[in-house]
């Protein structure tokens, strides 16, 4: 029977505003979890994958890689660590997809993970400041001000009321507070969204996710498809114009729909395939931008989607059921792994009160303000 990559182990740690434990414990802590879900000793790993954006930032560490290594005893394994700012997680996937679609390894463990906490609010502005263009970032410009601007320059654009993002965060709030491993537990409402402190002018608080702590790991392994293993048919990625200012449309998000484009050439899928979508809602606007991009919806169309409940977990094509960004967290480097445990654990059926009929499941996770996308397609082997 044909191997295939497969994911045969899944875990993570809850996200928080505060851990309180070192990065290298959470990494260790997710990791082993996925590792027992496989059924798989460290040892038996040939490659390790850790996706972490700033640890020497925010934690005052680098290593990450042979640390892990070290403390779960996964001696003689090929490791590294990769950077890819907020889809550093689903880059060092796709280097593990990469390492045992070729046979360089028959098993490998992906780590994501970040600690916010322990900086200052300045700090962390500056560190997460620091992923947009240079030139951009010497005049003040931030990621929730180019967020504030796409999203004025959506809602004027297509004629939209503010409660489609709105509904956005309600929704991911709600599949949060659904989630035990999600930061946000709370449910809120679209006027709670509208009531909340401005951010970014339309964007207010509840349309940006926040700074957490976590991590998150999967096992990948070549395997046939006998007995309903989940099948990574795709892990594309792609890069963007990196100046916001340089882009011909400030609503295109063209390293979403490059990378989109690719996973569903090698998937041999389309979006009519997929029964769940895992999409980077750093900010409310984005789920919309890149579910358009996507092509899951036309320009202007997906806010509607939103208001109608389509994106819901009930809906026609259930975004975000773990929470997002937006509710889960988003530990930059753990996020583009969570939302590829999240996917699993839809796909295995073990996602309790909010699981949703599936077989095939889409994920994104986007760098910068779209420098950089890296899309993935996961499936139920029938």
């Amino acid at each position: 029977m044909q191997s295939h990559v497969c994911v045969t182990g899944a875990g993570m740690t809850a996200f928080s505003g505060d851990a309180g434990v070192p990065i290298h414990e959470l990494l260790e802590t997710a990791a082993t979890r996925a590792l027992d879900d496989a059924g798989l000793a460290a040892a038996d790993l040939d490659a390790v994958h850790v996706g972490n954006m700033a640890a020497e930032a925010f934690d005052g560490v680098s290593g990450l890689h042979n640390a892990l290594t070290a403390s779960l005893g996964a001696h003689g394994a090929r490791a590294d660590r990769v950077e890819n700012t907020s889809a550093s997680g689903a880059s060092a996937f796709q280097r593990g997809v990469q390492a045992v679609a070729a046979g360089a390894a028959d098993t490998a463990l992906v780590v994501g993970g970040e600690r916010m906490s322990t900086a200052s609010t300045e700090t962390a502005t500056g560190v997460i400041g620091s992923i947009v263009h240079d030139r951009e970032h010497a005049y003040g410009v931030t990621l929730p001000s180019f967020a504030g601007l796409a999203a004025d320059a959506y809602l004027r654009r297509y004629d939209a009321p503010y409660e489609s993002l709105a509904a956005v965060a309600a929704k991911n709030h709600a599949n949060g507070a659904r989630n035990p491993y999600a930061q946000f537990q709370k449910r809120i409402t679209t006027g709670d969204a509208a009531e909340s402190p401005l951010v970014a002018d339309p964007l207010r608080l509840y349309d940006c996710c926040p700074t957490s702590d976590g991590a998150a790991a999967v096992v990948l392994a070549a395997a046939d498809d006998a007995d309903d293993a989940v099948r990574v048919r795709a892990c594309e990625s792609a890069v963007g114009t990196h100046a916001v200012a340089e882009r011909e449309d400030l609503l295109r998000v063209e390293s979403v729909a490059r990378a989109g484009e690719r996973a569903f050439a090698a998937a041999d899928r389309d979006t009519g395939d997929v029964d769940v979508a895992c999409i980077h809602d750093a900010f409310t606007v984005l789920e919309l931008l890149e579910l358009e991009e996507l092509g899951f919806y036309g320009a202007g169309e997906a806010y509607r989607a939103a208001l109608d409940g389509e994106t819901a977990l009930d809906g026609a094509l259930p975004v975000n059921p773990g929470g997002g960004l937006k509710a889960r967290g988003h530990p930059l480097g753990a996020t583009g792994v969570a939302q590829l445990v999240e996917l699993v654990w839809q796909l295995r059926g073990e996602a309790d009160d909010r699981q949703v009929d599936c077989g095939t499941g889409l994920a994104v996770n986007v760098a910068g303000f779209g420098n950089n996308a890296v899309c993935s397609v996961l499936e139920v082997a029938e």
